[in-house]
């Protein structure tokens, strides 16, 4: 273990203290987010990031211990384990090392290197190898008998035993590893005769770039095509320096027996050797891609889950749609449904007229505040009609993204949630939540649905779903859940709850009533002592019956905060409402041993703010109302627009027609960035100049070179 801990420090530089806390409190069952924000002063302050990678890192290692302790076993049944042998594994922590060091042990199918042993033709590899038989072929016919047939039969399986040695051989796989390290090529050719069939992947029909300097998306982009058929894609070095290196190691002299041994070596190259690195580095390759992909994805999942909310006002929310006419529902502050219909403002239908007669009377029936309209097919066309309008009150108009609502509403989920009503009115449903609180609605929809990734069905999906639910986590607990309005859905991400627990909380709820304080929590079924110390500070109780349990101050610090009131001579209540009674709080008066000034400034800043949402406030936002489709669109125009995803090369942005349009990652900015997240995050609203148009394509090409931003 200690050694582990080492490793995970130095890897992450970090002391060994905080490592060994970190993980004794997350081996005792704690989660990443209740170690990241109640005990800092065990981690040295560590945010989630941090742990999270320590986590990683333990999980890794023991992976790595699991399989030594498989490779000591199973040479040492062999009888072949050797001291010096046993000493290499135990001492070596990386993987491709390892695997070298057990290759020779390790259990083969037949090869052709095994059949030339049984057929007697290892001492003749031996005398092949010691290079000083002038005449291999006169010896090789000792060794024609049995299966052998013939001198160059003989000679020939010689030779194979000659090329697994050397590929099993750890220097040679070394020398061959570092040439793919440092030189190794990728390259993508299209399939003859499929040239019609791989449009999509014209960029790709003849291309080679090095490996080290190949984008995440290009990798994958080229793999998408290999595994469609479209595309051959290969990795190699270069192979005559490769073929060099290895001579130089094996060929000795120019005779005979060296020549068969050239050819062994030749043959171990290109049949084993080559193979095997390239499958090694292109799984890698791979690897590193799928990780920069997945993080991306979780970055822009993170920022979208993130968005600033309407909050609990009433909202009416509208599916738009022309010869199905648009689905309007009508919520009230804590999301319920209150009623819906159909209106139909648009063409074939155009029954204008009655539309807005019937938006009028629902706003003024239900007292909506808001408005949100999906940006999907006829949004455009809806928010001008909206807008021409004019209410008794003041009524705010939002557009809202439509991805992934069609997936909510054909979900299980939504079909609990509103059993009564088809999927048009959940899909309004869902749009209206949107607006009122993004998160707690988009938890309810896969997040590859909602349409922030980068190839993310080409990614290793059981990581894609560990990287993103661990987002969705991280999210919903930085945000804090409401215990009395909060779906089972959303209760579920909760530090420590889980799908059970939340149904249970959800349950107890009905039955019981609102939740009147946080401890109350404890006659839930199934909550124990432990569950509870892990979800009860992100859980909120607002107007509950103690003050603080609507903010982030966990139980276990009540006693101190009620200290501190009876301290300067007031309730907490008081000691919230009066900043000149919180700044005469000395807090190094109530540090010790578990607590420090990191729990205290944490403490201090939830009694400044209680309950305060990190997520800010929504703001109004336009299109330009000259542009409807790709078709209104010309060279130099500047226009307004959302950024709704960004990838390694560059940011997509919304100007409010069909298709969103690129802005490359070179066109971002007037300095160098490396990234698009330098200067750009999803829902961040920009000007931008339209640069090029592909109408065949529907491609539009943007900048926000020298925009006003």
């Amino acid at each position: 273990m200690e050694i582990i801990i080492q490793r995970i420090a130095q890897a992450l530089g970090l002391s060994t203290t905080q490592v060994t806390h970190t993980l004794d409190l997350l081996n005792a069952g704690s989660t990443v987010p209740f170690v990241s924000r109640y005990r800092k002063e065990a981690t040295g302050g560590l945010d989630e990031v941090k742990i999270e990678a320590i986590q990683s890192h333990y999980n890794q290692l023991n992976e790595l211990l699991k399989r030594k302790e498989f490779i000591l076993a199973t040479i040492e049944e062999q009888g072949k384990l050797t001291a010096t042998l046993k000493q290499r594994i135990e001492e070596t922590w990386d993987t491709p090392t390892l695997e070298d060091l057990y290759l020779p042990y390790k259990p083969k199918r037949k090869t052709r290197a095994e059949v030339a042993r049984q057929r007697g033709l290892e001492p003749l590899a031996t005398l092949l190898m010691a290079q000083r038989d002038p005449d291999p072929q006169r010896t090789a016919t000792r060794y024609v008998k049995g299966e052998v047939k013939s001198v160059e039969e003989a000679l020939k399986g010689a030779r194979d035993i000659i090329a697994e040695q050397v590929s099993e051989n750890e220097q040679s796989r070394q020398q061959v590893r570092n040439a793919f390290a440092r030189q190794a090529v990728i390259s993508a050719k299209v399939i003859k005769g499929k040239e019609a069939e791989a449009a999509n992947y014209r960029d790709y029909f003849d291309c080679s770039e090095p490996l080290k300097r190949c984008s995440s998306h290009r990798l994958l982009a080229m793999r998408r095509g290999e595994a469609e058929g479209m595309l051959r894609v290969s990795i190699a070095p270069d192979e005559s320096r490769c073929m060099e290196q290895l001579d130089r190691h094996y060929v000795r002299g120019r005779g005979e027996s060296s020549q068969q041994v050239q050819e062994a070596v030749e043959d171990a190259y290109k049949r084993l050797l080559k193979p095997s690195m390239e499958n090694e580095f292109a799984a890698l390759s791979k690897q590193q891609a799928d990780e920069e992909a997945i993080g991306l994805f979780a970055k822009n999942l993170r920022q979208l889950l993130l968005a600033p909310p309407l909050g609990q006002q009433r909202v009416m929310g509208i599916d738009p749609g022309f010869r199905t006419g648009c689905k309007v529902v009508c919520l009230d502050a804590q999301g319920n449904l209150l009623h819906n219909e159909n209106i139909y403002p648009h063409p074939p239908v155009n029954k204008s007229k009655e539309a807005a007669a019937s938006l009028m009377k629902m706003i003024e029936a239900y007292h909506i505040e808001a408005i949100a309209i999906g940006n999907g097919t006829a949004g455009r066309e809806t928010e001008d009609f909206i807008k021409r309008l004019t209410f008794h009150h003041d009524v705010r108009v939002f557009v809202v993204s439509e991805q992934g609502a069609s997936i909510y509403s054909a979900s299980a989920l939504a079909r609990k949630e509103f059993p009564d009503y088809d999927v048009t009115v959940r899909g309004a449903v869902s749009i209206a939540r949107r607006l009122m609180d993004p998160l707690a609605e988009l938890v309810k929809i896969d997040p590859k649905s909602i349409g922030v990734g980068q190839y993310q069905h080409d990614v290793d999906q059981n990581k894609l779903k560990q990287a993103l639910d661990t987002t969705v986590e991280s999210c919903v607990n930085l945000v804090g859940v409401n215990l009395n309005t909060a779906s089972s859905h959303l209760l579920a991400y909760v530090s420590g709850l889980g799908p059970t627990l939340a149904q249970n909380i959800v349950d107890y709820r009905t039955e019981h009533g609102p939740f009147a304080s946080r401890a109350e929590l404890m006659k839930v079924p199934r909550m124990g002592a432990k569950t509870f110390e892990q979800c009860a500070g992100f859980l909120r109780i607002a107007k509950g019956k103690h003050p603080l349990d609507n903010t982030a101050v966990h139980p276990e610090r009540y006693a101190l905060v009620e200290q501190m009131a009876r301290d300067m001579g007031c309730t907490i209540s008081q000691l919230i409402a009066d900043p000149s009674l919180r700044r005469g709080i000395d807090l190094k008066r109530y540090c010790s041993a578990s607590i420090g000034m990191p729990t205290l400034n944490d403490i201090m800043q939830e009694l400044e703010k209680p309950g305060r949402d990190p997520r800010g406030g929504v703001s109004d936002f336009a299109f330009d109302s000259q542009v409807r489709t790709i078709d209104d669109l010309c060279e130099g125009m500047e226009l307004p627009g959302i950024v709704n995803n960004i990838t390694d090369f560059g940011a997509f942005v919304d100007i409010g027609i069909k298709e969103s349009g690129l802005v490359h990652l070179s066109q971002l900015a007037d300095r160098f960035i490396k990234h698009p997240s330098e200067v750009v995050s999803i829902h961040q609203q920009v000007r931008v100049k339209v640069i090029a148009i592909d109408r065949e394509r529907k491609r539009i090409s943007l900048s926000m070179k020298g925009m006003y931003q």
